[in-house]
């Protein structure tokens, strides 16, 4: 089933502010929580998709890339999550401070109850660049990349804060003019995650993590461009103490292919054929993505002509077909000829038929090349 658009979820427009985003998840949030909904399959649904909306958009680079291409920007674990979705952990960990205090709940300044108190703390991000071919580029890839990252070492065990008892916030009671007010501020010892180092192996430093390599998968797909920039959720480094892991940012290069150039999802060709082909017709064979296939040039092909071969250039990111390969037809000129050859074309020189004589209406170069774009 195709995923709804993230604006309609959260019931705002494509122009909403930060603080217009933040306001509707709020609201979506508290209304289909699982603590207000228990045991309701339907409103859960809808608590994780407000969630992934709000992930997205309220990322400014995610959001730039949702808004160019899409849910197709979004494919191959990124953007919402490995596997598709988010999970409650991810959720309250990572969006539970919007309903103010500590909690990952909103229910726990309205109702006094719900999930607790501690914010788990996040790692931070990685970011590699990915070279991929036209042929890659144009079909979609699939690739296994190492990337070092933090781990959680092995054998390392945590337990819980005794400066504020897991809550992951320290309070502190002030008597003023008005009575007591109590105020809250993130652990300094646990900072905020509510648990603390309690063993580790030798050669393990106070975080608890080390860095290993790790082969990851990730799904590339087709018509993705130069710059372009993918995430997949929860594959950065982990965070100490078993918090959420931060995202991996895919960087996208194109390699340079040797006979054909892109322009957006069409590829360009230059052709260069002898001045007999032109003027007798040939047929040739010409690279495409899809390999090499062979073309009719007809008599009398000018120099500057534009051929296009229907859907042999790129899937568009946003499944909206592909592009084409446009071929620009070059006449070549010799640069060195023998005395023979220099006496057949003296010959011809003055024949009628070889003076230029443009027919009437015909377009100029910049005219074809309007034509295909």
């Amino acid at each position: 089933m195709a995923k709804r658009d993230y604006y309609d979820i959260l019931g705002v427009s494509k122009t909403a502010t930060a603080d217009e985003l933040k306001k509707a998840y709020r609201q979506m949030a508290i209304k289909y929580h699982p603590d207000k909904n228990p045991d309701n399959p339907e409103a859960e649904e809808k608590f994780k998709e407000a969630a992934e909306a709000y992930e997205i958009l309220s990322n400014a680079e995610k959001r730039a890339q949702y808004d160019r291409f899409g849910h197709d920007g979004m494919r191959g674990g990124f953007g919402g999550g490995q596997g598709g979705g988010m999970n409650m952990e991810d959720i309250f960990s990572q969006f539970g401070d919007i309903f103010g205090g500590g909690g990952g709940s909103p229910f726990d300044s309205f109702f006094g109850g719900g999930r607790g108190g501690s914010r788990q703390r996040k790692g931070s991000n990685l970011r590699i660049k990915l070279k991929l071919t036209l042929d890659e580029i144009a079909n979609g890839v699939e690739k296994k990349i190492k990337v070092n990252r933090l781990v959680n070492a092995d054998g390392v065990t945590f337990k819980t804060c005794s400066t504020c008892g897991g809550s992951g916030q320290q309070k502190k009671v002030v008597n003023t003019m008005l009575g007591q007010m109590v105020s809250a501020s993130t652990c300094s010892t646990c900072h905020g995650s509510g648990k603390i180092l309690d063993h580790r192996p030798a050669g393990v430093d106070s975080t608890g993590l080390e860095m290993k390599e790790e082969i990851i998968p990730i799904k590339i797909p087709a018509g993705v461009a130069e710059g372009m920039q993918l995430s997949m959720s929860g594959k950065g480094n982990m965070a100490p103490g078993g918090g959420v892991a931060g995202d991996l940012l895919i960087v996208i290069e194109e390699k340079e292919h040797d006979d054909l150039k892109r322009d957006g999802n069409n590829v360009l060709y230059d052709l260069f054929i002898s001045f007999t082909d032109a003027a007798l017709g040939t047929s040739v064979e010409v690279p495409t993505i899809e390999g090499k296939v062979r073309i009719k040039i007809d008599p009398g092909t000018q120099s500057g002509k534009m051929l296009r071969l229907k859907g042999k250039g790129i899937k568009d990111l946003n499944g909206y077909g592909k592009g084409d390969q446009l071929i620009h037809l070059n006449v070549w000129t010799p640069k060195k000829l023998t005395s023979e050859e220099k006496q057949l074309l003296e010959k011809l020189r003055d024949s009628e038929n070889m003076q230029p004589k443009p027919e009437k209406g015909e377009k100029g170069f910049f005219d074809k090349v309007k034509e295909f774009f």
